[in-house]
């Protein structure tokens, strides 16, 4: 039995606000790239040097989420996210005051250490609320309304371009931090209420998480969910190469890239929505990894194929793509929480580690090596998929054997996994 969450906001509300502090993550990632020309003439960086600005922020993203879910699992959701957003804001006054790239670069790292409160402990806290199906449409809805982000992210750059410098740029950034920050002040209640909070022991933290992590079951569906969505965010991270030298666009053309992508993941966070209930989640991940692997084949037999890759035909795949990641990704996700329910924000936090160390390497190391030719990209974007789908039957393939057995409310000491 579980202590019911406080009265709170309508679903509606609660949607927007969520996918709203979802929202300043992809924002601080994609509303720099039209800008990377400037600051690198700028810095006199070459363009490995800028990819460190997407890398970095990343890498500190990562660090910083293993933190945010159980620090919300010991003092509660809001006062995380409330001071995760005054930090998100301050960083971003700091990039917009940069002189050099080391000091962007360490604010931008700062960033990434507070930007992560929102989608974690989001995800927390749509579980903290909902249950079953309903939790499944929440997270639809959230993940429809997330969808935007991105395709308006690079657009709104190209835009503050045209209107000054990049420091611009982070200023709107700031600007966004303080109305989240004042939207969550009025409208999110708490709700992870005291008698169910855990204390915050170092010792046990790291228990937990070896635990969580070493739960193969959790493996499989956070390396399922990662691989699949690392296949699309290659393309993401590779995004000023693709647009503006494979596809030779302007840097105000983004939205080519984005609205496909974008386009496709919001149409499939609706289905999801519309579905749950109705089809059985493995088959609805079935379904998106079907979609996945078709886009993947369509793109790399394309950028085979075309003498020279040229819109629209080299982004609607991104649009087939995005629409399977939508389908898989509530279910993987929920599944991971309900394993753990008194450790939500624990189980979360795994997730998205494990899902931002893989984005950072991509960031870091694979978009520069292969962002320089399209169908590099293409095979990289299959070979992820591929990675994906596997961990998936294997799951699949397990799950039919041996039925997981139902959650346990939390992890005790010396229990075998």
């Amino acid at each position: 039995m579980t202590t019911p969450a406080p009265a709170g906001p309508s679903t509606r509300r609660l949607a927007l606000l969520l996918a709203g502090l979802s929202m300043f993550g992809p924002f601080s990632i994609d509303t720099i790239f039209p800008a990377f020309p400037q600051m690198a003439a700028q810095f006199g960086a070459d363009k490995v040097a800028m990819q460190q600005t997407i890398a970095v922020y990343l890498a500190a993203y990562a660090l910083m989420s293993i933190v945010h879910g159980p620090l919300s699992d010991a003092i509660g959701r809001r006062r995380v996210i409330l001071a995760g957003l005054a930090v998100f804001t301050l960083a971003s006054v700091g990039c917009a005051l940069a002189p050099d790239l080391g000091t962007l670069l360490a604010f931008r790292a700062l960033q990434g250490l507070s930007a992560g409160v929102g989608l974690i402990v989001g995800r927390a806290v749509i579980r903290d609320v909902l249950q079953g199906h309903d939790a499944q449409r929440l997270m639809s809805q959230v993940s429809m309304i997330f969808g935007i982000a991105p395709a308006i992210a690079p657009v709104i750059g190209g835009w503050m371009l045209g209107a000054g410098r990049w420091p611009l740029i982070f200023w709107f950034l700031a600007v966004f931090g303080v109305l989240l920050l004042a939207s969550v002040g009025r409208w999110l209640p708490e709700t992870h209420p005291p008698e169910l909070r855990l204390p915050l022991r170092p010792r046990r933290l790291v228990r937990d998480y070896l635990a969580i992590g070493a739960n193969p079951r959790f493996q499989r569906l956070a390396a399922a969910g990662a691989l699949n969505f690392a296949g699309l965010f290659l393309y993401i991270a590779s995004a000023p190469d693709f647009v503006m030298e494979l596809l030779r666009l302007g840097e105000r053309d983004f939205a080519w890239l984005f609205l496909p992508t974008i386009g496709g993941m919001t149409l499939g966070a609706f289905v999801s929505g519309r579905i749950a209930g109705r089809w059985p989640p493995m088959r609805q991940v079935e379904a998106g990894f079907v979609c996945s692997a078709l886009a993947a084949l369509a793109n790399v037999a394309y950028n085979a194929l075309a003498p020279a890759i040229a819109v629209p035909w080299a982004v609607l795949p991104m649009s087939l793509a995005a629409f399977g990641v939508a389908l898989v990704f509530p279910v993987l996700t929920l599944s991971i929480l309900d394993m753990y329910p008194r450790q939500r924000g624990s189980a979360s936090s795994l997730q998205a580690f494990f899902q931002l160390v893989l984005n950072a390497a991509v960031a870091g190391l694979l978009s520069p090596w292969l962002s320089h030719h399209g169908l590099h990209l293409a095979l990289g974007m299959a070979v992820f998929v591929a990675g994906g789908w596997l961990f998936w039957r294997w799951e699949a393939r397990v799950a039919r054997r041996f039925p997981p057995p139902p959650s346990s409310p939390m992890i005790e000491p010396g229990e075998q996994l």
